[in-house]
């Protein structure tokens, strides 16, 4: 319907300011009272045509093609024009729905002129692998994973992609806390390495180590050799052991990736010596006091950055650069990273070295989304500990206290970029207060109802639904005709969480219609209209439920 009124005021406006290309913005009025629609064309067009707004605004009314969904239409305020569609309009979005099925929501916006689906990846999680995954790796993957979810049904090719930070000083420090533990020194030994991690996993990881055991992650599999003279081989094995238990972490989580990237091989494949000796050849760097120095400031920065330090070895956002050059080159028109907010100092560094690189890179590119931090409660206290980690909750503790669905829930509902408290009691309620069951709820509801009718989906093809006017189904159907637009919406501002308020908001439809209205009566007319709007909002909450990875069961 949106793109159906797009079409009619670019009509008018072409008849009234032929040289008119500015885009057209509808919107839907938070009132019902102001309509189902509303645009500011008048307003766009009175600077050009030198007019009065609500004077362009009657002239846009009077050349507005005729159509057979709008009921009225009226000029707001400075000039804004307000439409009212008609019970047909309304209505149409049931059978459009029922027509569609999984398919209703999704769009092309990310495919290009030749109607090719463009390239995008979606990094998220990259956990350093020194330690099972925290709630904060866990609100990074909920998050990711509804925005690769979100920008395939958009029509973009996504690609999952995990980067592993497997070396550096966190790695040093994993391999002589095994290490520790391999000679049996306790944790709370005074010779126990200060930066070491304490977890009850680096004992699982010693022991494992020998035991002379065998693991496997995704690309690589190690065979302890039990030698705690080899270094490396302590260093390797503990490596591979963490990326299996992420991986399982992962799979408990049910996220896949397509590609998984380490960060050693970007050193041993000579990307970052090559990278470095791109942005010496651009011009960009300079020598001073035994160190290589990029220019920042000429892209943004503060103040410009060390390259390689003067004691030898490159700071941490030199190889970023040389990973994101990589994504260019593998042709990946969009890139974006989901991390936590500690990372936003490295943003305009690493953007600046990429421009520094003069390789055509867009400038802004890759484009962040960045979560913070998650506080964990329990009957009114915080949980700050896990045996098994040492020091923080981890993620399979959230998802062996309420499930997955819960977990992936709370942690993808609100804003990225705001503070989470997770309440587990809350989310394990089998109440409406419970966002999660309330949603599911809705649709198990549905599912009863329409078990209960036992019919066949085949015959709520094309009914009557000239009996859907009360306000109820008015307001029912007024939500699942703005799904597309959430759905686009949600992608175009990399925000999952206006997936899952659309949801309650439906959900909060149904309930309430539910409560007042029977659907299994002798009217036939009557019954069959009401089965088709209530099987429409069944799938509708199915594939929103789908772009948060979570489960729409039929029984609850």
């Amino acid at each position: 319907m949106k793109t159906h009124l797009t079409q009619l005021l670019t009509a008018a406006a072409k008849t009234i300011a032929p040289e008119f290309e500015a885009t057209i913005l509808l919107e839907r009025p938070k009132s019902a009272e102001h309509g189902d629609f509303a645009t500011n064309l008048a307003l766009i067009l009175a600077k050009p045509l030198k007019q009065n707004p609500r004077a362009i605004a009657t002239q846009i009314l009077e050349a507005l093609p005729a159509s057979d969904y709008i009921a009225k239409t009226e000029i707001a305020g400075a000039g804004f024009i307000n439409f009212f569609l008609n019970a047909q309009s309304q209505q149409a979005v049931v059978n459009d729905i029922l027509k569609t099925g999984a398919n209703f929501g999704r769009n092309n916006v990310g495919q290009d002129e030749n109607g090719k689906p463009q390239k995008v990846q979606v990094e998220f999680v990259s956990a350093n692998p020194t330690g099972p995954l925290h709630v904060g790796h866990g609100r990074g993957a909920a998050v990711g994973d509804c925005l690769a979810r979100l920008l395939d049904a958009n029509g973009w090719d996504v690609t999952r992609e995990f980067y592993y930070n497997d070396a550096g000083a966190q790695i040093d420090n994993l391999t002589i806390s095994v290490l520790a533990r391999c000679k049996g020194i306790p944790t709370d030994d005074a010779s126990f390495p200060e930066n070491g991690y304490r977890g009850d996993y680096i004992m699982d990881i010693a022991n494992a180590f020998l035991n002379k055991e065998t693991v496997t992650a995704d690309d690589m599999q190690v065979t302890a050799n039990g030698d705690i003279s080899d270094e490396d081989a302590v260093r390797t094995f503990a490596v591979a052991y963490l990326r299996h238990e992420q991986d399982l972490d992962l799979k408990a989580f049910q996220i896949k990736f397509d590609v998984f990237s380490l960060e050693s091989a970007l050193y041993s494949e000579g990307k970052v010596d090559e990278t470095v000796q791109a942005l010496v050849k651009s011009g960009h760097t300079y020598e001073l006091d035994n160190a290589l120095w990029l220019k920042t400031t000429d892209f943004g920065d503060d103040k410009d950055r060390v390259m390689r330090k003067s004691e030898g070895g490159y700071t941490y956002f030199v190889p970023d650069v040389a990973y994101h050059l990589d994504k260019w080159n593998r042709g990946f028109v969009r890139v974006i990273n989901e991390q936590g907010a500690d990372h936003h100092s490295t943003i305009t560094r690493v953007r600046a070295g990429l421009q520094a690189l003069d390789a055509g890179i867009p400038d802004g590119w890759p484009d962040y989304v960045l979560h913070q931090m998650v506080t964990v409660m329990r009957g009114g206290e915080e949980v700050k500990l896990s045996k098994r980690a040492g020091s923080y909750v981890t993620l399979r503790d959230l998802i062996e206290e309420v499930g997955c669905d819960a977990t992936r829930y709370f942690l993808a509902a609100r804003r990225s970029d705001s503070q989470l408290v997770f309440d587990i009691d809350l989310a394990r309620a089998q109440t409406n207060d419970n966002p999660v069951f309330y949603i599911q709820y809705a649709h198990a509801r549905i599912c009863s109802v329409l078990t209960q009718w036992g019919g066949v989906a085949t015959q709520l093809n094309g009914v009557d639904l000239s009996p859907l006017n009360n306000p109820h189904e008015t307001a029912l159907m007024q939500r699942l005709s703005s799904y597309p637009e959430t759905v686009a919406n949600a992608a175009t501002e990399l925000a999952p969480h206006v997936i899952a308020n659309y949801l309650k908001d439906l959900a909060s439809d149904l309930h309430s219609y539910y409560n007042e209205y029977k659907f299994l009566i002798e009217d036939e007319t009557v019954k069959l209209a009401r089965l088709s709007l209530i099987s429409a909002t069944q799938q509708v909450l199915k594939n929103g439920l789908d772009l948060l990875g979570v489960s729409a069961p039929e029984k609850m």
